[in-house]
Parts: C-alpha cells; sequence; structure tokens
C-alpha cells in the first residue's frame, strides 16, 4: 500500500538562549502554505555562487537571528570541501542519496525518509550521489554561516545520522492518540515530547487517508517529505495540493484537512 510521509515540528513559546541549539522557538506560527511551485531560490552559500548547493525557503530567514526551515537541492556527484556551521541544523531526506560526516569517514549514503543531526562547530562534509537530491534543513536559531574548520569546536551536542530503516514506527498498539482504524503511523525523530520543549516527529499517513489535524500550541510546522496530500484549512474554501517538498504552518486551534 503507498503510503505518505509528513514531518511534523511542533514548538511552544518560551524564551531560551544557551550555548546548545535552544529547545524552544519564540515565533507563533500562523495559517500559510509554501507550495514547492511557489517556492524561492537562491544558493546556499552565496559567496560560493553555483558551486554550492541551492537553497529555497520554507519559513523564517536563514540570514536573520530566528529560527528557520529550508529546502536544499544538491547535484549529482556534489561534495563539499570540510567546513563548521555556526549553529546546529537538523535535516532529512527528501529525494536522492546523502552524506553527511567527517571527512575520512566512510560514505554513509542516506535515502529519502532518513534524517541526521550536524552540531554547531563540529568538522564535516556533505555529499550527494543521486540524479536528483533534496533535503529539508531546519535550524533553532541564526543566522546560518558556514566556516573555515579552523574555526572548529565542540558544543557538547553529537552527530546522528539515522537511516530510513532504523527507524521506530509506532502505531495504535504502542501509543494512545492514534486509533486501529486510521492506520496512521509515526516515529520520533528529535526533541523531547514535554510541555514547552521542540519535538519532530514523521507521522506515515495510508492512502485514501482523511482526517484533520488540530493544532494546540503556538508553533506547529509541517514539511511533505513523500507523496502528494491535498490540504485546507477549515472554513477555508481553498484546497491546495502539496507534493513532497511543501510546507504548511498552523496558529492555535487552527483545524487543517488531509486528503490523500
Amino acid at each position: 500500500m503507498k503510503t505518505f510521509y509528513i514531518l511534523i515540528i511542533g514548538l511552544v513559546v518560551c524564551a531560551n538562549t544557551v550555548a546548545q541549539t535552544p529547545k524552544t522557538d519564540s515565533i507563533k506560527t500562523k495559517n500559510e502554505v509554501v507550495t514547492t511551485q511557489s517556492i524561492k531560490w537562491g544558493w546556499l552559500n552565496p559567496l560560493r555562487g553555483d558551486k554550492s548547493p541551492a537553497a529555497g525557503r520554507l519559513w523564517g530567514d536563514r540570514t536573520d537571528t530566528l529560527a528557520s526551515g529550508f529546502l536544499v537541492k544538491f547535484n549529482k556527484g556534489f561534495s563539499s570541501p570540510p567546513h563548521i556551521h555556526n549553529v546546529t541544523y537538523r535535516g532529512v531526506v527528501i529525494k536522492g542519496l546523502l552524506h553527511n560526516d567527517d571527512e575520512n569517514a566512510e560514505k554513509q549514503w542516506l535515502p529519502a525518509g532518513s534524517f541526521w543531526v550536524q552540531p554547531a562547530g563540529e568538522a564535516h562534509i556533505t555529499a550527494a550521489d543521486a540524479e536528483d537530491n533534496l533535503a529539508y534543513i531546519e535550524i533553532q536559531e541564526g543566522p546560518y554561516l558556514v566556516k573555515p574548520t579552523e574555526e572548529a569546536f565542540d558544543n557538547g551536542e553529537r552527530p546522528v545520522n539515522v537511516d530510513k530503516n532504523n527507524l521506530v514506527w509506532l502505531n495504535a498498539n504502542d501509543i494512545t492518540w492514534v486509533t486501529d482504524e486510521s492506520n496512521v503511523e509515526t516515529a520520533f525523530l528529535w526533541g523531547n515530547h514535554k510541555d514547552e520543549e521542540l519535538r519532530a516527529t514523521l507521522v506515515k499517513l495510508p492512502a485514501g487517508y482523511k482526517g484533520e489535524i488540530k493544532n494546540l500550541s503556538d508553533n506547529f510546522r509541517a514539511i511533505v517529505i513523500k507523496g502528494t496530500i491535498t490540504h485546507q484549512v477549515k472554513d477555508n474554501k481553498h484546497i491546495n495540493l502539496l507534493e513532497a517538498g511543501s510546507y504548511f504552518g498552523a496558529k492555535k486551534d487552527a483545524t487543517h484537512t488531509q486528503l490523500l
């Protein structure tokens, strides 16, 4: 049976300034949609021009100081020079095969549906090996900068690379908020499922699924990782067709309808 993946990111308001990645976001989400057709593309690292991967904005502004989420598109055979980032970022592979690790590490090609975490200050390379390579990238503070390895530092966080085949999927037998009839499954990616902390979850929806998502928090963001869904905000007549790489946000107490 064909299935569809949506990355759900829930954030709760709380001021937090620490050396490690913030666990909250002070920006309240609103009802908004970004389809793949409306994405504005530029260079991830403008200083390298077309030698850099392309970057497409989904939410926020990676050049600002606040949280943001964006797509990164890599050409086949791309391999970056060793470098560091000033902030930690998290990524989910949408298309292709990606590798992110120390420059001397054996290639671990992550297929679509896999995810990784790259800590601030740690030297690494990023490479791509398929014809089409696309990832969703998220930072909790900005700006997103590329710096030389001579400026490497240890912020106490550690890298994570998880192949999609190593994800742990939970269903109605494991968690109480999913019913047998829905056939919905979920996999926890990062964060702590306690109040006032950022967390991200993959949600797997079966073909033919029809349901609603009601956001009860100050922050809710969703990115389509696999498949195509129709999306509609309740009481709004406009229907969006969301392909892999699309995004929608929801304000508190808003209800969004999903059809597959």
